[in-house]
């Protein structure tokens, strides 16, 4: 029998999904499962975009450009202006997903062996795409009891090697919901320019800032305009995670040149995707309010809900709609799997993110999950009582 490659055997298991199959065990018990694992929100998705879905009369779904359709980047590029980005549409590459452009801004810029420096908990699939471009992540983990703040950049700068060619931030941060400040943003900037790096910037959650401090791009550092890479998504701001339309944006001509080479490769990016997110582009004001005031109420009713249980510790979230939290279990693998394949209350359990699958480094998050607060409020409630039963009878429970 061949032997498979090296590359997939050496691939992350994705911390979010991987339980997925005894989720669906449960669930053909007849057990209702509580989805927290996974950033799929359950608000609707604008109708605007739904319009123009049902709205296209075309003989031919065709293929689009391989950098994206004209007219959907020229009204991403004033969005990107209402935030004081300033680029315009050569800048923007239309991708399938943010995925694919995390994976294509790697491929362009990182040979086999280079590095990049990314704080953690960081998303799961940053690995998974490093490993596809043949990078290797160098990581320094953040501490829940400073609330994930970004660790001291001095020990960013002692990881610096002839390898490495970039940083790698998730502003807000999928998976802890911390807002960088302004100060550690400007330590960023520095370092990146005293070393010439690339910054990879994940921005896919500006719109969930939790705090009266403004919201800090990458792209609103300066010097380093040519080192940026920005990584955008319609996923989560829309609720459009299965239109698979992402965006790369950089002002770096010859980063644009190497990834056009991968857009070609690829042919195009979804047609009727970008239609739906083009048009949700048009989405009034009071669609993006109405959300945020959705996610605030659930940040404070979940966060509260999980320090009053025993044993239990979440920092507040500035941003996103994600927190780690730390629980009084001596394996987040294990408890999570136990969750699903052994524990229910009132017929339901819940399906949580181990938070060990965002750490690279060995035996970090062992205790922790991240949980999604994508479910309202009364769900929310629910969930947070299945939790506490749980943890009063799990097996592998730690004792004060």
């Amino acid at each position: 029998m061949p032997l498979v490659s090296q590359r997939g055997s050496i691939m992350p298991d994705s911390p979010i999904r991987k339980l997925a199959p005894l989720a669906e065990k449960a669930k053909s018990k007849g057990v209702k499962v509580y989805h927290l694992n996974i950033g799929q929100p359950d608000l609707p998705t604008p109708q605007v975009a739904m319009d123009a879905i049902r709205a296209i009369d075309r003989k031919i779904l065709e293929y689009s450009p391989s950098e994206g359709l004209l007219s959907f980047r020229t009204k991403l590029a004033e969005y990107y202006h209402r935030f004081n980005i300033d680029v315009d549409v050569h800048d923007i590459i239309i991708t399938t997903g943010g995925s694919e452009a995390v994976t294509f801004a790697f491929m362009s810029c990182l040979d086999p062996g280079d590095e990049i420096i990314i704080p953690e908990p960081a998303y799961a699939n940053y690995e998974a795409f490093a490993v596809v471009a043949g990078a290797v992540i160098k990581s320094i983990p953040a501490k829940i009891e400073e609330g994930f703040s970004l660790p001291p950049i001095e020990e960013f700068e002692k990881l610096i090697t002839p390898k490495t060619k970039g940083m790698m931030i998730c502003n807000p941060n999928n998976p802890t919901g911390y807002l960088y400040t302004q100060e550690e943003m400007n330590s960023i900037r520095d370092l990146v320019k005293k070393y010439d790096l690339y910054l990879f910037s994940d921005e896919v959650y500006r719109e969930f800032c939790y705090t009266g401090a403004p919201y800090i791009s990458a792209f609103h550092l300066e010097g380093i305009e040519d080192n940026v890479i920005l990584v955008d998504s319609v996923s989560k701001r829309y609720s459009e995670c299965g239109l698979r339309i992402g965006a790369l944006v950089t002002k770096n001509k010859a980063v644009r040149s190497n990834v056009m080479k991968f857009c070609q490769a690829r042919l195009s990016p979804p047609l009727i995707g970008q239609i739906a997110a083009e048009a949700s582009l048009d989405t009034d004001g009071e669609y993006m309010l109405k959300n945020y005031n959705e996610y605030v109420i659930r940040r404070k009713f979940l966060i509260d809900g999980l320090n009053r249980i025993d044993g239990v510790y979440s920092p507040i979230p500035m941003g996103a709609f994600y927190t780690v939290a730390r629980l009084p279990v001596d394996d987040s693998d294990k408890f999570c799997a136990w969750m699903l394949s052994e524990f229910e209350y009132e017929g339901s359990t819940l399906f949580l993110a181990p938070a060990s699958g965002f750490y690279t480094g060995s035996g970090n998050g062992k205790n922790e999950v991240r949980i999604a607060y994508v479910l309202k409020k009364d769900d929310l409630a629910v969930c947070l009582k299945i939790l506490e039963e749980a943890l009063k009878v799990y097996p592998g429970r730690k004792i004060k």
